[in-house]
């Protein structure tokens, strides 16, 4: 299987605080764990804004992911055309690019945001 981890998901990676369900679906082994370009954008502008959740070194979590054996999926045209057939649900940019990349992937998505939970993609929700 194939799992997308949202940008809160990457946010408690960096932090140290996994939830042990998120830290179980990882370990499944031939499961391939992504991340998307999408995610490291978003926490990049938000640091620059100041918000006190993405006060992180991206750097750092970057490398640590790929370090990890995770795998980056980029934001492609075909991603973005597929926002274009999502129903209205959710207004972030920055989510709704990652249900396309979850569709396009064939990826389940790991999200803790209830609202992802109500796209027609494959979601499984940790609840924070």
């Amino acid at each position: 299987m194939n799992l997308l981890l949202d940008t809160h998901i990457l946010l408690w990676v960096a932090a140290g605080k996994l939830p042990k369900k998120v830290a179980e679906l990882i370990a499944v082994d031939g499961d391939t764990v992504l991340f998307s370009t999408a995610s490291i954008w978003e926490i990049v502008i938000k640091n620059g804004l100041g918000r006190p959740n993405f006060q992180i070194d991206v750097d750092a979590l970057y490398n640590g992911l790929l370090d990890s054996g995770y795998t980056e999926v980029p934001i492609n045209s075909r991603q973005s055309i597929i926002i274009g057939t999502l129903p209205p649900i959710h207004k972030d940019p920055f989510d709704r690019i990652l249900v396309a990349q979850a569709l396009y992937e064939d990826a389940t998505l790991v999200t803790c945001d209830n609202i992802l939970a109500e796209y027609p993609c494959s979601v499984i929700y940790i609840k924070p």
